[in-house]
C-alpha cells in the first residue's frame, strides 16, 4: 500500500507556493501527523527554507551529492544502475523532508526523452518516468510517514509531469490577479492529458511485473487563494476583480465541466482556504528559521504581530485539517 502523494502546484510563480507547503508540513507535523517533504524544484527553495546554510553546504558540497534528490537519481542518470535508497534529512520528530538539489535540472532531458519510449514498453524508461514516486515512497516507508507534501517548480516541463504522475492528489495555489486565471488555463487540459497519457503507457508497464509505478490519480482536491489583502481600500477591490472570477475559471479549465451559476469563492467547495498575505510576519519567520504560526516574543513577535501569529496559526491549521481529511488521512488531534 503507497502513501499519498500530494503536489502543490501552479505553473505562475510568485503565488507563495513553497511558503505554504512549509507551514502545512510544519503545521501537520506538530499535530502529530508524519509528514514526509519532497522539494522537485530545481531552485530547491523549500529545502533553503528548512534548512541552514551550514548543513546545505555541507549537502550539497558532498561530490557524490549521496543525500539529495539528485544523489538519489544518479546511479539511473549516469546508466549505471537503478535509483539509490533515499536519506531523510530529519527536521523535526514528525517532519523529514527529500533534500533539494540544482542539479536536478539535468535530469529533465532524460525525462522527456523516456516520456514516449514508455510507449514502445522499455523497462528503462518506465524506471525513469517512475524514479520520483519510488524514491518518495521509499523515504516516506523508511520515515514511517502517514502523507507526502511535495513542492514543484512553476513550469509545465518534463520533470514538473514526472512528479505530477507521482501524485495522487494536487492541490493549486493561485494568487489573485490575471496571470493566475490565465495559468489555470493552461493548466487544466495538461493535467488531463497527462493523466491520460501515463494510463496509457501503464498498460505497457504491466510487462515489468517487479516494477512499481505510480497509478498517476492526480486528483484535484482544490484551490487555495494566496497573497490577498483583507483591507477595505483600493487594492481589496482590484483583488476581488480577479478572485470573483476564480470559482468559474476553476470549473471550466481544471474541473472541465462547464457552470452558468456563479460563485464567489467564500461559498465555493473546491476552494480549501483564502490565505491573507502575512507582510510583517514573513521576515520575522525566515529569520527565525521557523514558521510564521510558532513565532514568539522573543522572535520580535509582540503587539499585533502575536495576534498576526495566532491568526496564521488558526488559518494554517483549518486548511492543514481540511486537506489531511480530503486526502483520507485521519486527523489525530
Amino acid at each position: 500500500m503507497s502513501i499519498p502523494v500530494v503536489a502543490f502546484f501552479n505553473n505562475k510563480g510568485g503565488v507563495g507556493k513553497t511558503s505554504l507547503v512549509y507551514h502545512l508540513a510544519w503545521m501537520c507535523s506538530i499535530s502529530s501527523i508524519r509528514i514526509l517533504a519532497v522539494d522537485l524544484d530545481p531552485q530547491a527553495n523549500l529545502t533553503a527554507a528548512f534548512l541552514e546554510d551550514e548543513r546545505l553546504e555541507e549537502l550539497w558540497d558532498d561530490s557524490d551529492q549521496s543525500q539529495t534528490i539528485f544523489g538519489f537519481l544518479s546511479p539511473l542518470i549516469r546508466g549505471v544502475g537503478d535509483i539509490r535508497s533515499p536519506e531523510c534529512e530529519v527536521v523535526e520528530d514528525n517532519l523529514a523532508l527529500v533534500v533539494g538539489d540544482l542539479n536536478l535540472s539535468s535530469f529533465e532531458d532524460q525525462l522527456a526523452t523516456e516520456w514516449p519510449r514508455c510507449n514502445d514498453g522499455h523497462e528503462r524508461a518506465f524506471r525513469v518516468m517512475s524514479a520520483f514516486w519510488r524514491i518518495m515512497q521509499d523515504a516516506a516507508e523508511s520515515f514511517e510517514a502517514e502523507l507526502v507534501l511535495m513542492d514543484l517548480g512553476p513550469n509545465l516541463g518534463a520533470i514538473n509531469r514526472a512528479a505530477l504522475i507521482s501524485s495522487d492528489y494536487v492541490v493549486v495555489p493561485l494568487s489573485p490577479d490575471l496571470f493566475s486565471l490565465q495559468g489555470l488555463r493552461n493548466l487544466g487540459p495538461t493535467f488531463r492529458r497527462w493523466r491520460q497519457e501515463w494510463q496509457e503507457r501503464l498498460k505497457k508497464g504491466d510487462n515489468f511485473p517487479d516494477l512499481r509505478l505510480p497509478k498517476g490519480q492526480m486528483e484535484t482536491v482544490g484551490y487555495i487563494v494566496l497573497q490577498h489583502s483583507v483591507r477595505l481600500d483600493r487594492p481589496v477591490k482590484a483583488y476581488q476583480k480577479w478572485i470573483s472570477r476564480i470559482p468559474n475559471e476553476y470549473r471550466e479549465s481544471v474541473l472541465g465541466v462547464g457552470s452558468s451559476k456563479r460563485v464567489s469563492v467564500e461559498n465555493d467547495p473546491e476552494c480549501l482556504a483564502l490565505l491573507r498575505h502575512y507582510r510583517s510576519l514573513m521576515p520575522l519567520a525566515q529569520e527565525a528559521r521557523k514558521p510564521m504560526f510558532s513565532l514568539r516574543p522573543a522572535d520580535g513577535a509582540i503587539g499585533s504581530h502575536l495576534q498576526a501569529t495566532e491568526d496564521a496559526h488558526r488559518d494554517f491549521l483549518r486548511l492543514a485539517k481540511k486537506i489531511v481529511n480530503k486526502v483520507g488521512v485521519p486527523w489525530s488531534v
